[in-house]
């Protein structure tokens, strides 16, 4: 598979065309930002880290039937993919609270959610990935309501999956978010899964082991990745 074209530069990642209409490459780059790019840094080794844990990620979620975008692992930092119609929902997940929900709510961090609560956000960074839900999506052409469903169910699906996944291994799943695509009209999970787009708490100190370390300055933030790759039987070598 021949790398083309650079397509998109992301805040974390950058595509690139490749000689299939149906390929793409993502490479899983060392930048790290937050608060919608206003804080930045490089972390050594971090897109690699990012790169291998999500490639592992996304093969337990296509064993358990979820469809990805997935396709193959083809260096440290590099992953081949399917390219994909993305829907620009981003689609939460919290079952501990933590993050944007405290503050909006006015919740303590730390309350466990029961049932565990879904959100829509429109990805957009400029205007700071607004809260929206099912009918924006409706009245804007963004997805159908057969999309919008099998977003919701499959990310719940994933919730199931990934919450005993981190269990077993001693940490505590505490919300995500996840993207979808369209695959020759397929609802297909997109972009990435890595400590970068969720919150791992351990499962008995509560120590954050996720991008948190970078928002708050809590420093060690590749060290905390690794371990949970580490925990997980991740092989990063």
């Amino acid at each position: 598979m021949q790398k083309k074209a650079l397509l998109v530069t992301g805040k974390a990642k950058s595509v690139y065309a490749t000689d299939d209409d149906d390929r793409l490459v993502i490479h899983f780059r060392n930048d790290t930002s937050a608060f919608d790019g206003e804080k930045k840094e490089q972390l050594d080794r971090k897109g690699m880290v990012n790169n291998k844990f999500n490639a592992f990620i996304m093969q337990k979620l296509a064993t358990a039937g979820i469809p990805t975008h997935f396709i193959d692992l083809l260096s440290d930092d590099e992953v081949l993919v399917k390219r994909m119609d993305m829907i620009p929902v981003e689609c939460v997940v919290r079952n501990i609270s933590a993050g944007s929900i405290c503050r909006r709510l006015g919740v303590e961090e730390g309350l466990e959610l029961n049932p565990p609560t879904f959100e829509f956000f429109l990805k957009n960074d400029t205007l700071h990935d607004p809260m929206i839900n099912d009918y924006h999506i409706r009245a804007f052409g963004w997805a159908s309501d057969e999309e919008v469903a099998t977003m919701k169910a499959l990310t719940f699906k994933v919730n199931d999956i990934l919450k005993a996944l981190f269990a077993e291994a001693g940490m505590l799943l505490v919300d995500y978010k996840l993207e979808f695509g369209r695959f020759h009209g397929e609802v297909t999970l997109g972009d990435e899964f890595s400590p970068d787009g969720c919150r791992l708490w351990d499962a008995q100190s509560r120590k954050k082991l996720d991008k948190d370390r970078f928002r708050q300055g809590l420093g060690g933030v590749v060290e905390a990745y690794e371990e949970v790759a580490q925990r997980l039987g991740i092989d990063l070598v």
